[in-house]
């Protein structure tokens, strides 16, 4: 069964008001197996919007990947987010092995 991975494009707006999804996020991603590929960290953007942080979550299969996004854990920390930046989210299967 393929992995299926979490892209996240952020622009965080209130940094403050931000730490309170940072905060309770991990909670959801620990809880369905979620791996970060990619935290943040230096991009350079070639073509499209430009955002401020480039987030990839490996999960070991789609149903968890999309389990934890539904997860009432996640959506707690998604009320904290949508207060503190602008984020485009994508939940896409990976190759077969």
């Amino acid at each position: 069964m393929p992995k299926a991975y979490w892209i996240a494009l952020v622009t965080v707006t209130d940094p403050d008001a931000y730490k309170g999804y940072q905060a309770i996020a991990p909670v959801a991603f620990n809880k369905y197996g979620g791996r970060f590929i990619v935290r943040g960290g230096p991009s350079i953007t070639v073509e499209g919007d430009e955002w401020q942080r480039h987030v990839v979550i490996e999960f070991d299969n789609m149903e968890l990947a999309t389990a934890c996004y539904h997860s009432a854990e996640y959506q707690e920390a998604r009320g904290h987010r949508d207060a503190a930046a602008d984020a485009s989210i994508v939940i896409v299967e990976g190759m077969p092995s």
